[in-house]
């Protein structure tokens, strides 16, 4: 997957912000300001920290060498997953649905029922 693909399903998840917090080169991808994804712009490979449940991203680090822990992020819950691997783009939008699900999981009531209303 190609990161003008990544951006573009990203962008099609209810409620997504494309977003720079910390600097131009870093995009980061928030659902009602909680982020969810994010990768460097100016890197050499084309890697994607997501938020991940701990028991899943264990064994996800154990299956593919394309899934690592999170660069500069909890270990526990992100993983960096390498884009232009060997990783399928069916379970690349799976790991980006597992990610945003689990920032919407987490949600108040209030944002939840904002969200539902987009």
């Amino acid at each position: 997957m190609y990161i003008d693909e990544f951006r573009d399903y990203c962008m099609c998840l209810k409620g997504a912000e494309e977003t720079f917090p910390f600097d131009e080169n870093t995009l980061v991808f928030k659902v009602v300001g909680k982020m969810f994804a994010a990768t460097g712009l100016d890197s050499e490979e084309f890697t994607v920290n997501l938020k991940c449940d701990p028991a899943k991203a264990i064994g996800l680090r154990e299956t593919y060498p394309d899934i690592q822990p999170g660069f500069h992020m909890n270990k526990k819950h992100w993983n960096t997953v390498l884009f232009e691997g060997e990783l399928s783009d069916n379970l690349l939008k799976e790991l980006i649905d597992h990610s945003y699900a689990l920032v919407v999981e987490k949600l108040t009531k209030k944002d939840k029922a904002f969200l539902g209303k987009l």
